[in-house]
């Protein structure tokens, strides 16, 4: 299909891009600057390969060098910022990539390819070069790696129309209208980001990119500019409502509505939502489905609290009989893990399903409920324990800011569930909370040991890493309650 930049310069060629507040480029100038851009990386040799690494935060020169690299018919390499020179020549190594454009004020020190900042692409003189003149539907668009809780990271091989799918499944859900303006404030170098700028271009839509996530500053833009839609995961939620409770002001009456993913979320948050009249839509997806294929509509969430909603118009989805994994087919899915091909035949079923390793079960009227990762499920006792339920019966708790639980072996029950802690300002005793607990839930769900901890790790995304947390108690490094 056409180039999509191209297309839409073509189509509505003074609509708003993209803008950062302060600069804005409409899509006819987003056209022009990425090609002069690809002009300028020819000249640096940074487009002799197929794969250019990109190593940015939500800047809006990270933007137009993404951007530019797609106009070229390059692949972008996301790198993540967040990770170690070691993680990351892991990654350049793994994708086989020469050179890694980065933003300035990042360290790129000890990474194994030629670098490039965006400061110098900016002052090159331009060199001739041809801009792409179509994007090939099975051609890599991205490669993004997973977290990797357990061993190396893989390297998820994301199609244009991968992305191509992924978007008209969300307008065909969400709809999209010519004011449309999505408020960008998770990574453009994870799915959650990129695929706000791949809506950008299928849509003809807005993009406003922010470079940092403070919940007043979030929600003065949400007041104060004609913001249509925000992506958040759980924890901005909560610290958005926190603001919204404060008695600030009212979100611009264009607002539409906050798309939620990144992990299940408790219902006595969405129902604080519900109380402020702020419309928020569940959904599900992964890296290798370039964002979501199951979310609730704005019409069905008020009366499906707590569900991620239905199959998207192009996803088909069912549950494993023996564990009620979810299973999937849709053309959003990604083709290939990068280099690893045994590794997606073994998330493949003989009948050619892609197995999620998500838990999940269908109520009465077929919306889908995630109970967590089967990777992250307790069996204590042979009882099943899902840690979300259990975060979720504490998320109110009074003597508890928030609250993470991990599953720990146990010779007695073979394993049992433990609790990482963030205190509030009271004295905090783990007898409170386990009987605060067995108020709410069967007895063998409560955690049986409680431990102090001032901030979760958090990947860049926001999602919870459990396995860091096992590596505090390896460590001794958790002050447990007594």
């Amino acid at each position: 299909m056409e180039n999509w930049i191209k297309k839409q310069a073509a189509l509505a060629p003074t609509r708003t891009a993209v803008t950062n507040g302060t600069t804005s480029l409409s899509f006819a100038q987003l056209a022009q600057t990425t090609d002069q851009l690809d002009r300028k990386l020819a000249a640096l040799g940074a487009l002799k390969e197929q794969r250019v690494a990109l190593l940015t935060d939500n800047s809006l020169a990270g933007y137009l060098t993404a951007m530019a690299l797609l106009n070229a018919g390059k692949t972008i390499v996301w790198l993540n910022r967040r990770l170690s020179a070691q993680e990351l020549n892991y990654q350049l190594a793994d994708s086989q990539v020469n050179v890694c454009l980065y933003e300035d004020q990042l360290d790129v020190n000890g990474l194994n390819c030629q670098t490039i900042s965006l400061s110098q692409v900016k002052a090159t003189p331009e060199q001739a070069f041809t801009a792409c003149s179509d994007f090939n539907t099975t051609a890599a668009a991205s490669i993004m790696y997973t977290s990797g809780t357990t061993g190396q990271p893989k390297g998820v091989v994301q199609t244009f129309g991968n992305h191509f799918s992924s978007a008209t499944a969300s307008a065909l859900n969400l709809g999209v209208t010519p004011a449309d303006e999505w408020l960008c404030t998770v990574p453009i170098f994870h799915i959650s980001g990129f695929s706000i700028m791949m809506r950008g271009l299928i849509y003809g839509m807005t993009v406003r990119l922010t470079n940092r996530f403070d919940a007043e500053e979030i929600h003065q833009m949400l007041v104060n500019e004609p913001i249509t839609m925000i992506s958040v995961v759980p924890y901005m939620l909560k610290k958005l409502l926190a603001v919204k409770q404060a008695g600030q002001a009212s979100y611009n009456q264009q607002f539409r509505g906050m798309l939620l993913g990144g992990g299940p979320i408790d219902q006595a948050t969405l129902k604080q939502c519900q109380e402020l009249n702020i419309s928020v839509v569940q959904s599900y997806g992964m890296t290798e489905t370039c964002s979501q294929i199951v979310a609730l509509s704005f019409t069905d969430a008020p009366q499906h609290i707590g569900s991620s909603g239905k199959p998207l118009f192009l996803t088909q989805l069912r549950l494993a009989e023996d564990t009620n994994e979810i299973q999937i087919k849709t053309p959003a899915l990604s083709p290939a893990y990068l280099g690893q091909p045994e590794k997606r035949a073994a998330k493949t079923t003989a009948d050619g399903w892609f197995k999620t390793g998500d838990i999940g079960h269908f109520d009465a009227d077929g919306f889908l409920y995630i109970h967590g990762r089967g990777d992250d499920m307790i069996i204590s006792g042979g009882e099943n324990i899902f840690p979300d339920e259990v975060e979720a019966a504490y998320a109110q708790c009074p003597f508890a800011a928030d609250i993470a639980v991990i599953g720990v072996n146990d010779d007695q029950w073979e394993q049992k569930p433990v609790a990482f802690v963030i205190p509030n300002e009271q004295t905090l005793l783990a007898r409170d909370l386990i009987d605060y607990g067995r108020e709410r839930l069967a007895h063998y769900k409560v955690p049986k040991n409680f431990y102090l901890i001032d901030q979760f790790p958090r990947n860049a995304s926001g999602k919870l890493q459990r396995f860091k947390l096992r590596q505090f108690l390896d460590e001794h490094r958790a002050k447990e309650l007594e």
